[in-house]
């Protein structure tokens, strides 16, 4: 499946109602997985909420103030955050002749960010038992499905997505610009389903900061 063309927006339709149902559909998928190994994420085993590389997210409450929480309190926040959003009218409407506010754009993009640090934590701290419960290719195919829709209409930026940059080549989500001379050949022949699943568990090292 070419996730490009997926996500590409077809003629005639609108763009704010093409960005609504991808972001609703990452949402429920990203939603099932974490749901699926939320037993596994604890306080006492994920005290910070980390991604790949020591990577450590921190919290915005709604006054902006940043605090450091545990993994699960996290992803909590974020789902509770993104099911209150999708669910006003105001800003994902469903009646017809009710419009999107002008701030859709941004709504979104903080949304496909916050599903992305979901993703980076499970990729990161769960994907042995992603890989247990079978669900790997699920997660796989989300992040694919969020890389491209991020691809096609530049919603987060560089320094996020940089931590992932491993597994978009091994996914072949995206060309290797990098180049890194002849270092890459033998990255490059190695870029199987197994290798893939290697790839990420090698990328689930220690994240604590």
């Amino acid at each position: 499946m070419d996730m490009r063309l997926l996500v590409d927006l077809p003629p005639g339709l609108d763009y704010n109602e093409w960005l609504a149902s991808h972001t609703m559909a990452l949402f429920d998928h990203v939603n099932l997985v974490y749901g699926a190994i939320s037993e596994f994420c604890t306080p006492s085993g994920c005290p910070d909420m980390t991604g790949p590389g020591q990577r450590t997210y921190l919290w915005f409450d709604e006054k902006g103030k940043k605090t450091k929480v545990a993994a699960p309190q996290y992803i909590d926040y974020v789902m509770t955050f993104i099911q209150k959003t999708i669910s006003d009218e105001t800003i994902f409407p469903t009646k017809y002749a009710n419009e999107f506010p002008s701030s859709f754009e941004s709504i979104v993009r903080k949304i496909v960010r916050l599903l992305f640090h979901v993703m980076a934590h499970l990729y990161a701290a769960h994907f042995k038992e992603v890989v247990m419960l079978g669900l790997h290719a699920h997660l796989n195919l989300t992040f694919a499905h969020l890389t491209a829709l991020h691809h096609r209409f530049s919603l987060i930026e560089l320094k996020e997505t940089e931590i992932l940059r491993d597994l978009e080549v091994a996914l072949r989500l995206t060309e290797d610009s990098t180049q890194e001379g002849g270092n890459n050949n033998d990255k490059s022949e190695s870029s199987d389903v197994d290798s893939k699943s290697n790839l990420t568990e090698g990328s689930c090292g220690d994240n604590k900061s």
